[in-house]
């Protein structure tokens, strides 16, 4: 169970252990998941741990140190993330570490604009929880998103780009031309612009029992939680745009069968993934169908999901898994009132990637008829950092 360095003692039921995982599989560290419910024997080594007491989760690391039920915030400084900005002052900050902010980060730090990227979760954004990109120019045979993800981060390394990861912006203070942006570490830093990059985050179906068995057989990423339904029977996507059907084909290496659900006519994805779906012999597609719930096992973990098709008819799907796929909502919401924002939430920015707030930008996925395209948001990266610097450029000479 140490072949990964850090274990994960845990078990289904408990939602401080599925975040756990879902913090260390967001920021790409390897790790082994012990189950207790499915490993008694390992109850033991939980116990001596920690004086007797069944206390979970229980991470060990490879030097033999070990926490309990830790936040977020005390993780990420045991595997040693950086959350701390080294100054107090820099010309540009990029809230959001994706593609879109990486790019612009590289681009305004060639321009020797001291820059610092403040990512809430894991550097690479949702790229790097994607199993793999067939779209991204310059790679005729594909990419993983983990590996592009990296690519990104060592460009800006390269360029003296400082990056905090877990660490979210809790404000912005726009004041004579500078602003003043709030961590939730309490670190307050000051910059000549910002750029709001903080892409956006796949929707819920809301159905009853989604909620509870999230982390217990309901999932978002088919990378980070796909390959613990080895020679599992059948899972089902839920979604047949671009990321379902992708998604679906990267889970038919784990389960035996994939069932894609769309509520739709037709498939949303492309052409070409269509074609791969519909072709798969490990899959089957589910046109005019909803879900109406998700049940649960006597242990806790997704039995089946409840579909409600065509004819209004119910049906009990049995199910190991089921993956999310039904859309995307902007992660803005702590901009209410900073910006203007859309109906739907986006952030509203005129040709020149410029917020209603002078000195902030917005670009990429959280902006407001962006595409939702990896391509794109690294273009619109681009596009943002020659606005920055015109901005940066009109300040110095004013």
């Amino acid at each position: 169970m140490t072949e990964h360095g850090i274990v994960l003692y845990g078990a289904t039921w408990c939602p401080d252990c599925r975040r756990s995982k879902a913090f260390l599989g967001e920021q790409r560290i390897p790790f082994a998941y012990v189950d207790l419910e499915e490993h008694p024997e390992s109850i033991e080594t939980v116990l001596a741990l920690n004086d007797g007491k069944q206390i979970i989760p229980t991470i060990v690391f490879p030097d033999g140190s070990f926490v309990t039920e830790p936040t977020n915030e005390e993780l990420a400084e045991k595997v040693g993330l950086t959350r701390e900005a080294a100054q107090s002052t820099y010309d540009v900050v990029i809230i959001g570490g994706g593609p879109t902010g990486l790019t612009t980060a590289i681009y305004t730090a060639r321009e020797n604009f001291r820059t610092l990227v403040i990512e809430r979760s894991a550097l690479g954004g949702q790229a790097g929880i994607t199993e793999r990109l067939d779209n991204y120019p310059g790679f005729p045979d594909g990419i993983k998103g983990a590996e592009l993800a990296s690519r990104f981060v060592e460009q800006a390394q390269r360029y003296g780009v400082e990056m905090l990861a877990a660490v979210s912006v809790t404000g912005l203070d726009p004041h004579e031309g500078r602003t003043k942006v709030t961590l939730s570490t309490g670190q307050e830093v000051v910059a000549g612009a910002v750029l709001i990059g903080t892409g956006s985050t796949y929707l819920r179906t809301d159905a009853p029992g989604e909620a509870d068995l999230i982390g217990a057989g309901v999932h978002f990423c088919a990378t980070c939680d796909g390959p613990f339904y080895k020679g599992a029977a059948e899972l089902v996507v839920l979604g047949g745009g671009n990321s379902g059907l992708e998604e679906g084909l990267f889970l038919t290496q784990f389960a035996d069968h994939v069932t894609v659900i769309e509520r739709g006519p037709s498939l949303k994805g492309s052409r070409i993934l269509q074609d791969k779906v519909m072709n798969h012999p490990k899959m089957t597609v589910l046109l005019h169908t909803t879900v109406a719930a998700f049940t649960a096992n006597e242990h806790g973990k997704l039995a089946s999901v409840r579909l409600v098709g065509p004819d209004d008819n119910e049906i009990e799907h049995s199910a190991n898994g089921a993956f999310v796929f039904i859309g995307l909502k902007p992660n803005a919401g702590w901009l209410d009132g900073l910006v203007t924002l859309d109906e739907a939430g986006f952030v509203v920015t005129d040709r020149m990637m410029a917020t209603s707030s002078p000195g902030i930008f917005a670009a990429g996925d959280v902006r407001a008829g962006s595409t939702k395209q990896l391509a794109s948001a690294v273009g619109e990266g681009a596009a943002a950092a020659l606005q920055i610097r015109h901005h940066l450029d009109e300040m110095r000479d004013g």
